[in-house]
């Protein structure tokens, strides 16, 4: 039973001190809502200090000076309130203080630094009363701006000039500011978006360069105090130059002849693209040859040559930066102009099926260099004149000509070596008219009249052919009816039934009745059919 009293007793205090408890906060909270309906109304009694409301800027600039304001709507009469300004979890140092006697509201003037970048908290006390605890405000952000000054393009990858492939690090230094914002510029304009540009506030990144991205890059660091207050800096431009990459090089070669009548190639070694200062070089199967440093794209090499003969392959070789790029192998071989010269031509025909135009190929049989010249009536033919137009190639030379009065005439073509004119093949001549071109022979109109009286006479027998063919189907039907009919009647004729019949004459008109060849032997296959039956009879009758 001591136990049970023991809990009992328990139970009773626990109910005693929540009752007490509840009554105490009930009348905080009337007291409370009774200060509050009055501002700065002092409450007699009153043992609680209200929490503090902390006023001020949201943003400052730095090396000004700012106010900040604290106030407690609900304080103890007659006492002092001490307001303390401090950073968020640092109250080690009060930025500020202030000491009311009759409730006003306390200001802060700041001279604001760097450092009060944060969180602020106003911290509420009563003073020469430590049975009322402190209070503290709501915190405050302030956000303190430096303006920007003093940027800067720093390359952090190195050089500013590096061949194409290489990455580009750069970074944009300002001498201060805070909250700042950074935008890249390229030849005055935004920094194109693109999978290989990465851009992370001040820095730059552009993984693998390329030619087109050189330029000069311009950083602009931003900050703002608030919408009408912004500052600014822009950096001196930075020249970032990429060099492109050397391209496989071509090899070309041109023939000379010497005065002392010897020959030799000028070889030229040529890149399309790439960044001089290119070092090219020539090579042989068996030997290297030459080497040039040029500030071009392209090198000419001199070597000795011998016609007809194969002096073997040649290959150009580039280097530009840290690549070397390889051309293909080229025969040196040289074939001087021989054989025959083939001249032949094709002819355009107009709205009238007359002829209006030609082109004249000239090619010959075998030669490296070819020089073709074209000829009318013994004068040369050159570039493009009134009424034609000569193209060189390097398998053939084209003659565009317009058939008129002033293009009559006697047409040729010569070829010879380019590097040596002193043999010269001529091809055969051919007399071109624009009256003869459209004149037909005498050959080909027989030959058409001659298709023609062909193809008429052909159709005029297959048509009589049909005639007799369908004649002669008549007449076969007909003998074959006839047959028919002479068979019945002489079914007739030989019937024991019919005995008067066969007494009768029989008289059929020679117009009506007419028996062909066909007919006359059908009779007699009858008459031969009928005796067999007849012999057969009487040969039952004796058996």
């Amino acid at each position: 039973m001591d136990k049970e009293e023991g809990e009992k007793m328990t139970t009773l205090r626990t109910t005693v001190v929540f009752l007490l408890g509840f009554y105490t906060f009930c009348q905080e909270t009337r007291a409370s809502v009774q200060g509050a309906s009055v501002p700065g109304a002092s409450v007699p009694g009153a043992s609680v200090l209200g929490r503090p409301l902390l006023y001020g800027p949201s943003t400052a600039l730095e090396k000004t000076v700012e106010e900040f304001q604290c106030e407690v709507l609900r304080y103890p009469k007659e006492e002092s309130i001490l307001y303390q300004l401090f950073r968020e979890g640092d109250r080690s140092k009060a930025l500020g203080f202030y000491s009311a006697l009759s409730g006003e509201m306390a200001n802060f003037p700041l001279y604001i630094t760097a450092s009060y970048e944060g969180y602020m908290v106003c911290v509420a006390s009563v003073q020469n009363n430590t049975v009322i605890q402190p209070t503290v405000s709501q915190r405050h952000h302030l956000r303190v701006v430096d303006p920007v000054n003093g940027a800067e393009v720093v390359v952090q990858s190195g050089s500013v000039e590096f061949y194409e492939g290489k990455p580009l690090s750069l970074r944009c230094n300002i001498a201060k500011g805070t909250h700042v914002s950074y935008q890249w510029l390229v030849d005055g304009k935004p920094l194109p978006l693109s999978p290989s540009h990465n851009q992370t506030q001040e820095q730059l990144f552009i993984y693998r360069m390329v030619p087109q991205d050189s330029g000069e890059y311009t950083c602009v660091a931003t900050n703002q105090l608030n919408i009408t207050k912004v500052y600014s800096s822009r950096s001196t431009a930075k020249v970032i130059k990429v060099k492109e990459l050397v391209s496989e090089p071509d090899l070309l070669f041109l023939v000379l002849k010497e005065r002392d009548g010897t020959y030799f190639a000028l070889v030229t070694c040529q890149s399309l693209k790439g960044t001089p200062p290119i070092t090219f070089s020539l090579y042989s199967r068996s030997e290297f040859i030459s080497t040039e440093t040029v500030d071009e794209r392209f090198a000419t090499f001199s070597i000795p040559v011998v016609l007809d003969l194969h002096m073997g392959f040649l290959q150009c070789q580039a280097q530009n930066g840290d690549r070397v790029v390889y051309g293909q192998w080229t025969a040196m071989h040289v074939v001087a102009v021989g054989g025959a010269v083939t001249m032949h031509y094709n002819t355009d025909v107009g709205e009238n099926f007359s002829i209006v135009g030609l082109r004249f190929y000239c090619s010959v049989e075998r030669g490296t260099f070819p020089q073709y010249r074209w000829f009318l009536n013994g004068t040369v033919l050159e570039g493009r004149g009134e009424f034609y137009w000569v193209e060189n190639q390097p398998e053939q030379s084209i003659l565009l000509l317009s058939v008129g009065r002033s293009s009559a005439g006697t047409y040729h073509c010569e070829v010879s070596d380019s590097f040596d004119g002193t043999t010269v093949i001529r091809s055969e001549a051919r007399y071109i008219d624009k009256e003869v071109l459209n004149h037909l022979p005498t050959t080909v109109v027989a030959v058409v009249f001659g298709c023609f009286l062909f193809l008429v006479t052909l159709v005029t027998t297959c048509c009589f052919i049909g005639l007799l063919y369908q004649k002669r189907q008549c007449l076969v039907e007909k003998s074959t009816l006839d047959l028919k009919l002479g068979l019945e009647m002489h079914n007739i004729m030989v019937s024991d039934d019919d005995e008067e019949f066969l007494g009768r004459q029989c008289i059929m008109d020679e117009e009506e009745y007419m028996e062909d060849d066909g007919v006359v032997r059908a009779a007699r296959i009858v008459d031969s059919d009928q005796e067999e039956v007849e012999s057969t009879d009487e040969w039952l009758q004796l058996l």
